[in-house]
């Protein structure tokens, strides 16, 4: 007999593994094209950003309206570490999320002390300025025409092409869910979590509010940074447009859809969005409608949205389906027994 421990670690680690290793082996037998491979691919870029989102909208509840401002960031590290200051690529990879992180913390410290919707506005505007700075530092940026990074794992002249660029994307996706999740369960998860629910609650209770509303922000960051890390080598080509409001928003749509703390469902709602997005390429820019249709009807008719605050969790599953088959066996066993 599996015990609880054991099975609670041993099925999310043979799913996460199959996630990964499966599309990759379909992506390099040519089953999954290389464009539909680039779709998955940017999934997983999105998830990754859109969970920073939700860190910060969802668990730690402050409004964020700016945050791929740090995607940005990371992304343009990469690729001035690598490319102009000749750090490897996995060395600059790592480093860029830290400085994502360190303008997260400039950015939360002024603005958490204050209550109300001040951070969405100080994000709202530091990502036009990171926008803005992105397009007039043409000399260092590439300026408005964006700029390029010589080694992409897209390229074809590397041997693993697409499929590295997926099992990169979703490795990471993975890794960032799982150390995420084991935050949130830990004591500096649930004070963050307590902040969230009721300040004055947390505060009377000895929960410092500005520290954990700092450490979620900072993290948040963090993880938009990694966005950007993996978005810079994996397409190999950024523009300051990634800074942009409406990039922004559209993470923001992610998170809402999904529900608001709800880590899986932002997954999910990443993965079928972006891949719907280009599955409707052919309307042209009428397919840009179809974000605010089905915003407004998720408001309508389940403004929780798909997850709610609620996890997947494929344990439970597990054990549902498990209890389904030893139901359908006894009742065959009577079947036959009554039969006989």
């Amino acid at each position: 007999m599996i015990n609880f421990k054991t099975k609670n670690f041993a099925i999310p680690f043979v799913v996460a593994l199959c996630s990964i290793l499966v599309p990759f082996a379909l992506i390099k037998l040519g089953i999954i094209d290389a464009y539909s491979s680039q779709i998955l691919t940017m999934a997983g870029i999105n998830a990754t950003v859109a969970i920073s989102v939700n860190m910060v909208s969802g668990i730690v509840g402050q409004l964020t309206l700016g945050q791929c401002a740090f995607e940005a960031i990371g992304a343009y590290s990469v690729i001035i570490f690598s490319q102009d200051l000749g750090l490897p690529i996995p060395v600059a990879m790592l480093i860029a999320p830290f400085i994502a992180a360190i303008f997260g913390f400039l950015i939360g410290f002024p603005t958490l002390k204050l209550d109300g919707d001040y951070l969405a506005i100080v994000t709202l505007a530091f990502g036009e300025i990171v926008r803005v700075i992105l397009i007039n530092l043409k000399s260092i940026t590439g300026g408005a025409n964006g700029k390029s990074l010589k080694y992409s794992f897209m390229r074809d002249d590397l041997d693993w092409g697409p499929a590295l660029s997926y099992a990169v994307s979703v490795g990471m996706l993975i890794v960032v869910i799982v150390l995420l999740q084991n935050f949130l369960r830990s004591t500096y998860g649930r004070a963050i979590k307590a902040v969230r629910e009721d300040e004055i609650a947390a505060n009377s209770n000895g929960v410092n509010i500005f520290k954990y509303k700092m450490m979620g922000f900072v993290i948040a960051s963090f993880i938009g940074g990694l966005g950007g890390a993996l978005y810079a080598p994996i397409i190999g080509f950024i523009k300051p447009d990634i800074a942009s409001f409406n990039n922004s928003v559209n993470m923001l749509i992610f998170v809402v859809l999904g529900g608001m703390g709800s880590i899986s469902g932002t997954v999910i709602a990443a993965f079928v969005l972006t891949s719907v997005q280009e599955v409707l390429r052919f309307l042209g820019n009428y397919r840009l409608l179809f974000y605010p249709v089905v915003l407004i009807a998720v408001m309508l008719f389940r403004p929780q949205g798909l997850m709610g605050m609620k996890e997947l969790s494929f344990v439970h599953s597990f054990d549902f389906f498990k209890s389904k088959i030893k139901k359908s066996k006894s009742n065959l066993n009577q079947n036959g027994k009554t039969g006989e």
